[in-house]
This record gives C-alpha cells, sequence and structure tokens, in this order.
C-alpha cells in the first residue's frame, strides 16, 4: 500500500514543471542594462526574457541577506514572524502549521535541492531538501522526477569589492570606470568610479553562469520542461544599497524564462516586459501555482504566474529595515505605482552610522571622509545627516530618491493615502519591531506569531505614539506626556524616542527626561538619555554608562550601543570612553562597537567570522 502510494505520488509529479532560481547575491536591478541604462549588458539573462518575461516591478522586501531569504523561502514578512534582524540574535520557529515553502513540493513528489546557501532567521524544520550542499544537483533526482534546484552565486557580494587600496591602485577593471554613470548621491571620485566598474565585472560573471546553467539545461533535454528565474537576493552592494530600504536596497532584477512545453500555465506572452508588482513573499506560492498545489493560507504571498492568476491589481510592496549587524534603524516603506512612501521611525539613526562590515568597503569609507570635509553637495551629505520622519518620493521624476515631497502641498493626498496605507498595514501584521528585539527575544522568541496575536493591541498603541513624530509639536505635546507618564515602559521608550525626533523643540520634557535616566527600565533610560543628548539639553553619557552596567542582555546592550555611536557621531557629538570591562556581555557586535568608540580597529577574530560567514 505504502509503494502504492509513492508510485501514485511519482506519477503524477512527472506532468509537472521543473523550477529553478538562479540568484545573484546583493545586487538591485540597477546594474543590469537589461533593467537600468546605467548598468552592465548581460546577454545571458537578456536571453532569458527574450523566451520569458521581465518583471520591472520585483522586490525584496527587505535589503539584507538573511531577512530577504527568510521572507523568500516562508512567504511570510518577517516582521511578523520574528525574523526581520540580520543577523539573527535568535531563531525563530516557523509560524505553526506553515512550512517553508520546498516542503510542499517534495511532498508532491518533487526533488529539492539547493546549492548551497540557506541563511535563514527561521528554523528549516524538516522535509524541506532533499539535499542542500556545494555539490547539490537535480541531476541526482531519479528518472523523469521534477525538481527545484536553487543556486546563490556570491560573485557578486558585498564582499567582491573589500579590495585594498593597492589593488584599486594596480589592477585595471574590464569595464572602463569613465563609461560609469555615478547617480548624484554618489561623490564622482576615481574610487567610486573604480568600484563601479569592479562591480559590473561581476555582474558580467554572473551573466557568464546563468548561460552556463541553461546550456546544462538545454544539453540535458529538460530546459522546455523548467521554468528558469533569474533574480537578485536583494539590492546593493554599493554604498546606500545593501542594508537601506532605498529603491537601490529592494528593486531587484528578476527574469522567468518560460519553457515551451509550459506556456499553457501562464496567460502572458514571452518576450514581453510586466509592470505588476511582485515581492519575495509571492515567490513561493508561484512556485506552487504552476505546480498545482494549494498555497497554505498562512503565507502572506500571492502566485505572480499560473493558471486564473490576475495581474492587474498588483499595484503595491511592502519593504523593511530593521537591525543590520550591529546598526539599528527601523524603516518602513509603502510604494504604489511610481510613488513611495518612506517612514523613518528613529530619524535620527542616519544612513551613515558607524557598521563594521559596510566601511571596509574603499568607497564607503572615502565617502564618510568626504563629508567630514566637507567636499559634499547637499544631495550627497544627506546619507550621513539625520532624515525625516517620512519622506515621499515621485520614482518617475526622482529615480534616486533624492527629494523628498512629503511638504509639498501638491502630494498632500497621496502623502496621506500611503500614510495610511503603511500604518494600517504594519497595524495588520502586528508589527513585532516596535518592541525593543531584547524584549521580543526574551517574551515572544518562542512564538513570534502568538506573540503578536496576544499582544496586537499593545503594539497598535506603539505605533501611535510612534505616529507623533508625524503631528506638529503642538497637537502631540499632550499625548506624548500621557506616554511619558505610562506605567508601560514601551509607552515611556516610544515616547522619548518621539521627543529626540522633535529635538529642541520637545524641550519642555526635558526635566521629565532628566528624572526618566533612573528609569527602572535600562532602554527608558537610554532613550531618554538620546533625547537630551540630540536636543543639546543634558550630557547623556552618564546614563549610557549606568544603562551598560545594568544591561544583562547582550542584545540590549547592543541596542545601548548603537545610541553610543549616533549621540558620538551625530551633532553635536559627545565622546565615549568605553571598554570591555563598562560591559557585562561579549559578541562579535558588541566588540565591534567598542573598538569603534575607543579607536580602535575591531578584533581580528571578529573580522575572519564575518569574512567566513560572507554575510
Amino acid at each position: 500500500m505504502i509503494l502504492w502510494a509513492l508510485l501514485s505520488v511519482l506519477a503524477s509529479a512527472a506532468d509537472k514543471p521543473n523550477f529553478v532560481w538562479l540568484i545573484s547575491e546583493d545586487n538591485s536591478k540597477h546594474f543590469l542594462k537589461l533593467f537600468d541604462d546605467a548598468g552592465a549588458a548581460t546577454p545571458n539573462i537578456t536571453s532569458l526574457a527574450k523566451h520569458g518575461i521581465v518583471f520591472d516591478r520585483a522586490f525584496s522586501n527587505a535589503p539584507v541577506c538573511s531577512v530577504a531569504r527568510t521572507t523568500l523561502i516562508s512567504g511570510c514578512y518577517a516582521p511578523r514572524i520574528g525574523a526581520q534582524h540580520h543577523r539573527r540574535s535568535v531563531m525563530v520557529p516557523m509560524p505553526d502549521g506553515l512550512r517553508m515553502f520546498p516542503a510542499y513540493l517534495r511532498d508532491a513528489g518533487y526533488y529539492t535541492t539547493n546549492r548551497h546557501k540557506t541563511d535563514y532567521n527561521a528554523m528549516p524544520g524538516s522535509g524541506v531538501w532533499d539535499e542542500t550542499s556545494n555539490n547539490a544537483h537535480w541531476s541526482n533526482r531519479t528518472n523523469d522526477q521534477p525538481f527545484f534546484h536553487k543556486q546563490s552565486y556570491a560573485n557578486s557580494h558585498e564582499s567582491s569589492l573589500h579590495f585594498p587600496r593597492k589593488i584599486l591602485e594596480s589592477k585595471k577593471t574590464l569595464t572602463d570606470p569613465n563609461s560609469i554613470i555615478i547617480p548624484p548621491y554618489h561623490p564622482d571620485t576615481p574610487t567610486f568610479r573604480y568600484t563601479y566598474a569592479t562591480y559590473h565585472d561581476r555582474i558580467k560573471d554572473i551573466d557568464a553562469i546563468v548561460g552556463d546553467v541553461v546550456e546544462d539545461l538545454k544539453q540535458e533535454g529538460l530546459l522546455e520542461d523548467t521554468f528558469v528565474f533569474y533574480f537578485g537576493d536583494h539590492g546593493g552592494v554599493l554604498p546606500r544599497g545593501k542594508g537601506y530600504a532605498y529603491e537601490s536596497g529592494l528593486h531587484v532584477p528578476l527574469v522567468v524564462r518560460v519553457p515551451e512545453n509550459w506556456q499553457h500555465l501562464i496567460n502572458l506572452k514571452p518576450g514581453t516586459r510586466n509592470g505588476a508588482f511582485v515581492s519575495f513573499i509571492d515567490f513561493g506560492p508561484t512556485l506552487l501555482q504552476l505546480a498545482g498545489l494549494e498555497v497554505p493560507g498562512s503565507m502572506d504571498g500571492q502566485a505572480f504566474l499560473g493558471k486564473g492568476v490576475n495581474l492587474s491589481k498588483r499595484d503595491h510592496t511592502f519593504g523593511y529595515a530593521d537591525r543590520f549587524d550591529e546598526k539599528y534603524d527601523l524603516v518602513r516603506t509603502w510604494r504604489r505605482d511610481d510613488f513611495k512612501y518612506m517612514r523613518n521611525y528613529q530619524p535620527f539613526n542616519f544612513d551613515g552610522l558607524q557598521n563594521d562590515y559596510r566601511y571596509k568597503m574603499l568607497a564607503f569609507a572615502e565617502w564618510r571622509e568626504l563629508y567630514k570635509q566637507g567636499k559634499l553637495n547637499a544631495t550627497q551629505s544627506q546619507f550621513f545627516e539625520p532624515r525625516p520622519a517620512e519622506a515621499l518620493y515621485d520614482l518617475a521624476a526622482d529615480p534616486h530618491e533624492t527629494i523628498n515631497l512629503a511638504t509639498d502641498p501638491k502630494h498632500q493626498q497621496v502623502l496621506t493615502e500611503l500614510r495610511k496605507s503603511l500604518t494600517a498595514h504594519v497595524k495588520s501584521m502586528p508589527d513585532l519591531s516596535f518592541h525593543p528585539e531584547s524584549h521580543f527575544v526574551d517574551r515572544g522568541a518562542a512564538n513570534p506569531v502568538a506573540f503578536g496575536k496576544t499582544n496586537k493591541a499593545s503594539i497598535e498603541m506603539l505605533i501611535d505614539i510612534a505616529d507623533l513624530s508625524l503631528l506638529s509639536f503642538e497637537k502631540a505635546q499632550s499625548k506624548i506626556a500621557k506616554a511619558l507618564d505610562s506605567k508601560d515602559p514601551w509607552h515611556r521608550y516610544w515616547g522619548y524616542i518621539v521627543c529626540a525626533s522633535f529635538g529642541k523643540e520637545a524641550a519642555t520634557f526635558a526635566e521629565q527626561a532628566k528624572k526618566a535616566i533612573t528609569d527602572l527600565e535600562p532602554l527608558v533610560r537610554v532613550r531618554a538619555a538620546e533625547f537630551l543628548g540630540l536636543a543639546s539639553l543634558g550630557d547623556p553619557r552618564p546614563a549610557i554608562m549606568s544603562a551598560l552596567k545594568d544591561s544583562q542582555s547582550p542584545v540590549a546592550t547592543n541596542l545601548i550601543l548603537n545610541t553610543a555611536v549616533v549621540l558620538q557621531d551625530g551633532k553635536p557629538g559627545y565622546s565615549f570612553t568605553i571598554s570591555k570591562g563598562d560591559v557585562n556581555q561579549s559578541d562579535r557586535y558588541i566588540d565591534a562597537r567598542i573598538a569603534y568608540l575607543s579607536g580602535q580597529e575591531p578584533p581580528k577574530r571578529l573580522r575572519k567570522k564575518k569574512a567566513k560567514a560572507k554575510k
């Protein structure tokens, strides 16, 4: 009976298409001429497009590896399932009753292989892959067994641009640096031109690999039975790309080659371009739909290919950026058509804040140095200065997101509409980032979705407090006062974040903040001190040092040290002298922060671990 059931599954599986995912690491759509005039020529990927569909509006929901890949493999928004921080402080379980999508393909008779990167923030569980290794390949399947093969290529990874200056000065690039089109937010220097040219070379390497894999499928007689997806795993990797919720961090290239034998499964004509919005949450459901399988209702995504799929109403995408290594942030984006709304919940956490791995790149380091020397124009300087609490960009007129229209009277209607859409979405998930990461690790990591459901009303209240920064101070003042007087520490926590967003305008709360630096919750003390320091209303350092002494969590300690770096490198600026004896824990991110604050190189063990991990 068991043998008969197995044979039945294999028989039905033989009538299913194959799938191959070819994923280039760390590149947005801007680096391929197929998508952007400033990109590199990619003849093999362009050839895929002649037999398939080019998706002009494809997005990674997150601009960094582990969060993007967890979104991709789960079909779920990472802030809803507690997987939004890179790198994870704890592995979270998949939502109850939900498996990573390849497991459903495997149950249906597919041979599933991964070569070999996983890099998830969620526990995979059993039955996801038949094989995951450096040698995983579809050739190990049984005869006529359909397969799903996923392969990542690190040739285009950020680390490929971590070259020393002697390389820049001695090794020529295949791409002419003078042919590069520099975006307006970057300084036009030999270093940036060389770095861009080097990356164009890496994209050409990716293109050659894609061509080789397609040729292998053709030689094995599999090509016209296989959907081939080429895409980037998120944006990047020049400064302001990877890790940042701009289009350069979220907007990825996506080409799907449609096999001749399975064209009847889609209602799009091969050789065309499509403007429907598709996101990483949708990729898993799409494969399940094409395989004729049911899409689990607990996935957030919807199929964008397959029988009965309607692309006409796909007009928006949601993006998120949280902690990136030791650098904390909380940014959410909502793009509809060509308008993009960006919500910076902690606007004083400027983009260019120290992040050890980022500043190994010569272009990153040079950009910051030029800013310090006052050699940048206003657009190029934005990266190193506090951001507005909200921004609105017209991508048709301003594709590089340098002109904020949020205060333009002509755009108030679209601003209000997108703001409402984003706010409703983060509340409905609910978004777990509104509790500090350390609190989530202690209270919610065992079952994030259940934690979110239990605390949904509380999280909605925290979002309402956070959104007080969108009002005039006059209108927000009484509600800020209520938050600061609350018995709930996270109300007080967000109340002081809002005060810091207003800066000196919130000086009326200075005396209350000075009393709050003895708050029972160390992270409230930190936010109160942060407000006082950024607004030049008091020295924040004693409260920061006290909170470090009292912190019993490495996650909380990292957040406190992030604030120390904001206070040191931001304006007005406070020098910190912090040693290992001032903290109760040690990990690679704490060590990196302490080394930076003390003006030292990061520990060698930190550099080696990061090099080995390759993000």
